[in-house]
C-alpha cells in the first residue's frame, strides 16, 4: 500500500504535465488501414528471422516484417482464426487457438487436437500447453499428451507457467499452484494462494503473480509470506518484464508501468495519451528493444524509446500542420494550420489570445526581439506584434500622504498591415536586428521597419527590391550572420544580402538550376538547402563558389526544407522523409547520417519549410505536417545488431524447392544437385528490419565475380547458369550500413550426357581410334595404290628404257651406214687415211656398243666418245673443222652421270649440216656447265644454220629422224622446254651459226 500512495502523490502533482507533454506520441498505431486483418490483437511472438507474428481474434494469424502484413487464415489450413497464444522454435511456428493448436511448417499448417490454448511454454524437447482444460504436452515426433497434475488443474483453465528457482510454479482460474520434477512427472504439487492469476514473472529472487482482479503479489520464491501486495491496476490481462519493469496490460486501463525497484507507478499509456482502447493483451518487446503493445480492438501498437517527443491536436495544439516554429524566454512559439499561434513551456501547452483577423490565417514566420516581444508574418494580413510595455502607474498613500510611482506591465497586440501604414501584407520571414525588423515579403521585396508599442508608432525605413538589386523578389528564407548581414535566398535560386541598407545581390551562384528554401550559417560556412538538388556549402570568402553536401552516406532525400545545427555540432535536414541527423568532418564531408522516419519516433514524417528551432536547452524543434516533434538529446539507444539475413525461397525452373528446408542448406557443405535441363535459378532473401524495412540494401555474386552494386531488390534470377559447381552468396545491410554475414547456397548443375568428362574422354578416343582406322585405312589405300603406281611407272619406264635403247640402236646403224661409206670412198685413193680412220671408227663403234647397254655413263666417258666421234668426222670430211670441248662443271667429270648418245645426234648435226656446209673455216664448240641439281650442255658452231638446213633437208633425212628422237628423251627425262635452238645472226644480218642449250638432271654416282 505505501509504494502506492506514494505513486498517488506522484501522480497527481505531476501527472498531467507528464502524460500530456512527455510520454504521450511515442506510440505508432498499426491498425485494419495498415493491413491489419483484424484490430482485436492477442498475441506476439518474434522468430529467429526477424518477423514478428499477431495472434489475432477472427482475423487468423498475421506477419509482420515492418512494412506490411502477410495474413494466414482458415483458407491457409489454420485450425482457427482465433489466436490466443503463439511461440516458435526454430522455423516452426506454435499457433494456440480456440480449436486447438495449429503448428506451421513451412507453408504447411499441421492441426492436433487439443481444448481451447490460453498460452504455451516451451521447454527444452517439448512444449507445454496450457489449455482450458488442463496441461498438454506435445514433444518432438508432434504427438499430444495430456498431463494430470491434480484434480483442481487438470480439468480447470491454465494462464500461465513459470520455471524459477528449480520449481514449477502454475497459474490457474482459481490458484497459484507449485511444485518440482518435471512437467509429465510432476511431484510435491502444492498450492500457493487462491484466485484468478494471470500471469507469473520470476526476476532475482523474487516471484510477480498478478490476478485479474486482486492486484499483483510480489514475494520470495522461497517464502512466500514475504510479500508485497500491489493493489492496482486492476483487471490484469498479461504482465511482461521489461529490464527493471513491469508492463502491465490491463481490461480498462491500457498499460501500467510499474519500478521493480520502488514499486511504483512511473508510466500509464491508456486512451488519454494515445492508446484507441483501453483492453490491452499483451506487451511485447522484440530483438531491437522496441516495445509492441496488443490491444482488443484498437489493434497494434509500437512505443518509441527515443528522443522524440510528439505533439498534435490530440495534445493541446489547435492543428497538426505547423507553419513556423521559434523559441524564446524559455518557450516555443507555434503557428499551426490556420489556428493562431501555440506557447509550449515547462507548464504545458498554451492557447495564445490573438486578434480575430488574425486567428483564421496562416502564419509563416515567427520571430522575437531582445525585449521578447513576439513578431509574426502571415498569408495576407500582414505583421503581428504581441508583447508588453512598462508604464508607471502612482498610487497616493493616504497615511503617508505621499505618491508612490512604480511600472506597470501593458500587454500589446498590434496588427500591421496596409490598413494601417505598413506596405505589404504577405510575409514570408521576418528577422529582427538590435535596430530594426526586417519583413521578406513573397514576391515585393524586403522592408527594414520599426514599431513602438509604447507610442504605437510604425515606422517603414526603406524597402528593397529591384531598383535596389534584389533581381529575384520571390525569397524563400532569410537569415543574419554574425557579421550583421542580412542573407536572402530565393526562388529561382537567386543569393544576396543587405548591409548598411545596401543590397549585395550575388546572382545564380550555383550552375545548376535550383530552388533555395534554406540559408544556414556555421562557423562562418554557408550552407543552403535546395528543392531537388540537395544541401551546398560555400566557405569562400565572396561565397561565389559552392560545393554540394556529399559523402559515403547520403541524406533520405534531395528535397530540404530545414537546416539546423544542434549543440554538437550535427547539421540536421528536414525532408519530406523526416529528419536527416548528418555527421561532418572538417572539410565537409559526411561521415556519417542517422535517417529518422516514423519508425524511429519522427511521427510528423514530412517537414514544413523553415518551421524549426533550437531551444535553450539544447532541444531541437521540428514543425511538420502531422504535428510537432521535439527531439531531446539523451543517452538512449537501440540495440543495432548485425543484421540477420536469410534465403526466403529458391526456385527451380520457376518451381520452389519446397522439398527441403533451406536453413540446414545455407553455409553447409551440402551442394543441390540438378539435372542438365534445371539451369534457371531464383532466389529470394531477406532481413528483416522493423525499424527500417526500407533501409535494407542487398547484394551478391555467383561463384568468383565481383559483387553486384548494392540496391533494394531481394530476388534474383540466374538463367542459363553453366553447367557443373556454382555458389549464390548474398550479403545485407541495414540503415546504419552495418552488414549481414555471408550467406551461401551451393549447387551443382550435372552436365548432359554429351558433356561429361568421361563421356567426352570416352566419344575422343572412340574418334581418335576412328580417326586412326580412317587414317590406316587412307594410308593403306595410299601405299596400294602407290604401289600400283610405282608398278605402272617402273613399266612405263622400262618400257621408256626400252625405247630409248631402241633409238639408240636405230641411231648406231644410221652412224655405222655413214662411217663405212665414207671409209669405202677413202679405200681407192687414201688408203693410210683410211686405216687411220677404220682404228678410230673400231675403237668408237666398241665404245658405242658397250655405252648402249647402260643407261647412264660418266660424263667423262661421253666426252671421250664425242672426241673419237668427232676425230672420225675428221678423218672422213675434206673440208677441215677445229673443236674445243670445254668442262667448267663444279664437280669431277668421272662423278657426273649422263644418259648415253645423247650428245652425239647434236654434234652430228653440227658437223655434217652446219660446219661442212658453211663458207667459213669450220669451229665447234661444246661446253658443259652444271648448277645444284641440272647439267647444262651448249654445242655452237659457225655452220650455215640450223633453220637454214633443216629447209635444205629433205624430210626423211635421217638426220633429222634423229634429233627428233633426242628431242622426245630430252623431254622425257627433264619435261618441256629442256632444249633451245637459235641461229647466230652476224652484225650484217647474215647467218653465223647455231646454239644448241639442253639441260638434264644433275646426276652423279654418289
Amino acid at each position: 500500500m505505501k509504494p502506492k500512495t506514494i505513486y498517488n502523490l506522484v501522480f497527481f502533482f505531476f501527472g498531467i504535465a507528464l502524460v500530456l507533454n512527455s510520454q504521450n506520441k511515442q506510440l505508432q498505431a498499426l491498425t485494419l488501414e495498415d493491413g491489419l486483418p483484424q484490430s482485436q490483437v492477442y498475441a506476439i511472438a518474434q522468430d529467429h528471422k526477424g518477423y514478428l507474428w499477431l495472434g489475432t481474434q477472427g482475423g487468423g494469424l498475421a506477419r509482420f516484417d515492418g512494412e506490411k502484413f502477410k495474413v494466414f487464415n482458415e483458407t491457409n489450413g489454420l485450425v482457427s482464426n482465433y489466436i490466443n497464444a503463439i511461440e516458435t522454435q526454430n522455423d516452426t511456428l506454435y499457433i494456440g487457438t480456440k480449436q486447438g493448436l495449429s503448428i506451421k511448417l513451412k507453408n504447411k499448417f499441421l492441426t492436433i487436437e487439443t481444448p481451447e490454448v490460453n498460452k504455451m511454454y516451451v521447454l527444452e524437447k517439448q512444449m507445454v500447453l496450457l489449455t482450458i482444460k488442463g496441461v498438454y504436452i506435445i514433444d518432438k515426433n508432434l504427438s499430444v499428451k495430456k498431463v494430470n497434475l491434480h484434480p483442481e488443474i487438470d480439468d480447470f483453465q491454465i494462464n500461465d507457467l513459470l520455471y524459477f528457482d528449480n520449481s514449477f510454479w502454475l497459474a490457474t482460474q482459481n490458484d497459484l499452484w507449485k511444485f518440482q520434477g518435471q512437467v509429465s512427472t510432476a511431484k510435491n504439487i502444492q498450492k500457493i494462494e487462491h484466485g484468478d492469476f494471470k500471469s507469473i514473472i520470476g526476476f532475482e529472487d523474487k516471484i510477480v503473480a498478478s490476478t485479474f482482479n486482486d492486484g499483483t503479489i510480489v514475494f520470495d520464491s522461497r517464502d512466500f509470506n514475504d510479500q508485497i501486495l500491489i493493489r492496482e491496476p486492476l483487471r490484469i490481462n498479461s504482465v511482461t518484464l521489461i529490464k527493471d519493469q513491469l508492463w502491465i496490460g490491463t481490461q480498462h486501463n491500457g498499460v501500467s508501468v510499474i519500478d521493480t525497484k520502488s514499486w511504483s507507478e512511473t508510466l500509464v499509456l491508456n486512451t488519454t495519451n494515445g492508446l484507441s482502447v483501453p483492453n490491452v493483451k499483451q506487451v511485447f518487446k522484440d530483438k531491437r528493444s522496441n516495445i509492441w503493445i496488443a490491444t482488443s480492438g484498437g489493434g497494434l501498437y509500437k512505443y518509441y524509446q527515443n528522443s522524440f517527443k510528439h505533439y498534435n491536436t490530440e495534445t493541446g495544439l489547435n492543428g497538426n500542420r505547423v507553419y513556423a516554429v521559434h523559441h524564446s524566454n524559455k518557450a516555443i512559439w507555434v503557428s499551426n494550420s490556420e489556428a493562431g499561434l501555440i506557447q509550449i513551456d515547462d507548464f504545458g501547452v498554451h492557447d495564445i489570445k490573438i486578434p480575430e483577423t488574425f486567428s483564421e490565417v496562416k502564419i509563416k514566420t515567427i520571430a522575437s526581439d531582445k525585449n521578447g516581444n513576439i513578431w509574426a508574418g502571415s498569408d495576407g494580413r500582414g505583421v503581428l506584434f504581441k508583447g508588453a510595455v512598462f508604464r508607471d502607474s502612482m498610487v497616493i498613500d493616504t497615511i503617508l500622504k505621499t505618491t508612490v510611482t512604480f511600472p506597470k506591465r501593458e500587454e500589446i497586440t498590434k496588427v500591421l498591415s496596409t490598413d494601417n501604414g505598413f506596405p505589404f501584407d504577405w510575409i514570408r520571414k521576418i528577422q529582427v536586428t538590435n535596430d530594426a525588423v526586417y519583413a521578406a515579403t513573397y514576391s515585393s521585396g524586403i522592408v527594414k521597419f520599426n514599431y513602438n508599442p509604447k507610442t504605437d508608432d510604425l515606422q517603414v525605413f526603406k524597402t528593397f527590391a529591384k531598383d535596389d538589386g534584389i533581381d529575384d523578389l520571390y525569397i524563400r528564407d532569410m537569415i543574419l550572420d554574425s557579421k550583421n548581414r542580412l542573407w536572402y535566398a530565393t526562388k529561382t535560386g537567386h543569393l544576396g544580402y543587405v548591409f548598411n541598407d545596401e543590397v549585395i545581390h550575388l546572382g545564380l551562384v550555383l550552375e545548376q538550376n535550383a530552388q533555395f528554401n534554406s540559408i544556414v550559417f556555421k562557423n562562418e560556412i554557408l550552407y543552403l538547402g535546395t528543392a531537388g538538388k540537395g544541401v551546398w556549402w560555400s566557405d569562400d570568402q565572396n561565397f561565389r563558389s559552392f560545393k554540394k553536401l556529399e559523402g559515403a552516406k547520403k541524406s533520405a532525400s534531395e528535397n530540404i526544407y530545414q537546416l539546423i545545427f544542434d549543440d554538437e555540432d550535427y547539421l540536421w535536414v528536414g525532408t519530406e522523409r523526416g529528419v536527416d541527423k548528418l555527421e561532418l568532418d572538417k572539410d565537409n564531408i559526411i561521415k556519417d547520417a542517422f535517417l529518422f522516419g516514423g519508425n524511429d519516433g519522427f511521427l510528423g514524417i514530412e517537414t514544413c519549410l523553415n518551421a524549426v528551432d533550437k531551444d535553450d536547452k539544447g532541444h531541437l524543434w521540428f514543425g511538420t505536417l502531422y504535428g510537432l516533434t521535439e527531439y531531446q538529446p539523451n543517452d538512449i539507444a537501440l540495440n543495432i545488431e548485425k543484421p540477420k539475413l536469410f534465403i526466403q525461397d529458391v526456385k527451380v525452373e520457376f518451381e520452389s524447392l519446397d522439398s527441403i528446408n533451406i536453413s540446414v542448406w545455407i553455409n553447409s557443405s551440402k551442394v543441390l544437385q540438378l539435372n542438365p535441363d534445371q539451369r534457371q535459378m531464383s532466389f529470394s532473401f531477406k532481413t528483416v528490419d522493423l525499424d527500417h524495412p526500407n533501409g535494407v540494401d542487398y547484394r551478391y555474386k555467383l561463384n568468383k565475380n565481383e559483387w553486384s552494386p548494392w540496391s533494394k531488390n531481394n530476388t534474383q534470377d540466374l538463367p542459363e547458369l553453366n553447367f557443373g559447381a556454382h555458389d549464390f552468396l548474398v550479403q545485407s545491410r541495414n540503415y546504419r550500413w552495418k552488414e549481414s554475414e555471408v550467406i551461401k547456397f551451393s549447387f551443382f548443375i550435372e552436365s548432359p550426357l554429351h558433356k561429361k568428362l568421361w563421356v567426352q574422354w570416352l566419344l575422343f578416343g572412340i574418334l581418335v581410334l576412328g580417326l586412326a582406322f580412317l587414317v590406316h585405312q587412307y594410308i593403306k589405300r595410299l601405299n596400294r595404290k602407290n604401289y600400283e603406281e610405282k608398278k605402272r611407272l617402273e613399266l612405263e619406264n622400262h618400257l621408256l628404257t626400252l625405247e630409248q635403247k631402241a633409238l639408240r640402236l636405230q641411231m648406231n646403224p644410221h652412224f655405222i651406214f655413214n662411217v663405212l661409206n665414207g671409209i669405202k670412198a677413202m679405200a681407192p685413193t687414201k688408203p693410210d687415211k683410211m686405216n687411220e680412220t677404220v682404228n678410230s671408227f673400231a675403237t668408237l663403234l666398241r665404245e658405242t656398243l658397250m655405252n648402249s647397254r647402260k643407261d647412264t655413263i660418266s660424263l667423262d666417258q661421253e666426252v671421250k666418245t664425242i672426241r673419237h666421234y668427232i676425230e672420225v668426222e675428221r678423218l672422213m670430211t675434206e673440208k677441215p673443222f677445229e673443236y674445243r670441248i670445254d668442262l667448267k662443271t663444279d664437280l669431277d667429270a668421272e662423278e657426273i652421270l649422263i644418259p648415253p648418245m645423247l650428245i652425239q645426234p647434236f654434234v652430228e648435226n653440227a658437223i655434217r649440216h652446219g660446219i661442212l656446209k658453211g663458207p667459213r673455216h669450220g669451229e665447234l664448240t661444246i661446253e658443259f656447265t652444271n648448277s645444284e641439281s641440272i647439267l647444262q650442255v651448249t654445242i655452237i658452231d659457225n655452220g650455215v644454220g640450223v633453220f637454214n638446213s633443216q629447209q635444205q633437208k629433205p624430210k626423211t633425212d635421217h638426220q633429222s629422224m634423229a634429233l627428233t628422237v633426242t628431242r622426245e628423251r630430252l623431254e622425257s627425262i627433264f619435261g618441256k622446254n629442256a632444249l633451245e635452238m637459235s641461229e647466230i645472226k652476224l652484225e650484217d644480218g647474215s647467218i653465223g651459226g647455231t646454239t644448241i642449250v639442253f639441260k638434264i638432271p644433275l646426276k652423279t654416282d654418289y
